[in-house]
């Protein structure tokens, strides 16, 4: 089972704000927008999504920092192993491209987004 990080994900009360807040101070660069929620910065390698609270998602919701994803090529096996190691699955959704994603509870408030390779 491989697993590869892919972004972080930063809510915002006000999106454009924080888009150009990363450009402006950090050199963070547009990537790709995600219509009708914000946007994907490339910050040196780093992809940053940066959104509002998303309404189709119906786990808690955080602004700031609010969670790291990873990718991984065998979704079952992954969530197995996580749910045998005690982390709590907060939801599971189908992604936009019709892949499996699921949130799951980190340490101190934090989540984990594992999205499935396709």
């Amino acid at each position: 089972m491989a697993i590869t990080f892919q972004h972080v994900h930063l809510k915002s009360r006000d999106v454009e704000a924080t888009v150009e807040y990363y450009m402006k101070n950090y050199g963070a660069t547009r990537k790709a927008e995600m219509v009708g929620r914000g946007w994907q910065l490339d910050l040196h390698g780093t992809q940053l999504n940066i959104t509002g609270i998303i309404t189709e998602q119906n786990h808690e919701q955080h602004y700031g920092i609010e969670h790291m994803a990873v990718v991984t090529d065998d979704y079952p096996a992954t969530l197995a192993k996580l749910r045998e190691n005690g982390v709590a699955v907060l939801e599971e959704l189908i992604g936009d491209k019709g892949n499996r994603v699921a949130f799951v509870a980190a340490m101190d408030g934090a989540q984990m987004e594992i999205i499935e390779k396709i």
